[in-house]
């Protein structure tokens, strides 16, 4: 939902200042059908407030300093730091990867902070960034939460998961 949003946002605020500026209920409406949209509105225009006046208008480059902006916990960061500015920082651990990290073996956590941090004990750095988003591609496409198509995955023979659906 987020990829579907995020271009009319972007076309309508082009800086940190305007998202911080943007009327409440204006920056709602755009963002209604990605849920939680009035504490995701305020997080917005609440970290913008904060790239704009202690950032010269540039999204941070370091986890330290993204963290710090309102609604960004470690799973954005590393998606700002891996995406934007190619910095292997840790793993994305959303959903997709929470699952597909179980349902391989990867990790027998649950909590995301612990898997991530079993994920990069297994894998090296500089795969940390590329890993996260095969999880996520494959979680989307193959091994959806409800009706995984065990049958189509590349990976199958890999998978511990007691739900399979071969």
């Amino acid at each position: 939902m987020v990829n579907i949003i995020t271009p009319a946002l972007f076309r309508k605020y082009r800086t940190a200042e305007a998202f911080a500026n943007a009327d409440t209920a204006d920056l709602e409406s755009m963002i209604h059908s990605s849920g939680f949209f009035r504490n995701k509105a305020r997080s917005i225009k609440a970290a913008s407030r904060v790239i704009a006046d202690e950032h010269h208008g540039k999204v941070p480059d370091t986890m330290e300093d993204l963290v710090k902006l309102s609604g960004v916990a470690r799973k954005t960061a590393n998606v700002v730091l891996g995406v934007a500015f190619g910095k292997a920082e840790g793993v994305v651990v959303d959903t997709h990867v929470q699952r597909l990290s179980r349902r391989l073996d990867l990790s027998r956590e649950t909590r995301p902070d612990k898997i991530e941090q079993d994920l990069m004990r297994l894998v090296p750095i500089e795969k940390w960034i590329l890993l996260a988003h095969l999880l996520i591609h494959h979680g989307r496409a193959k091994c959806t939460a409800q009706r995984p198509k065990c049958a189509e995955c590349p990976v199958e023979d890999l998978c511990y998961s007691e739900d399979k659906t071969v």
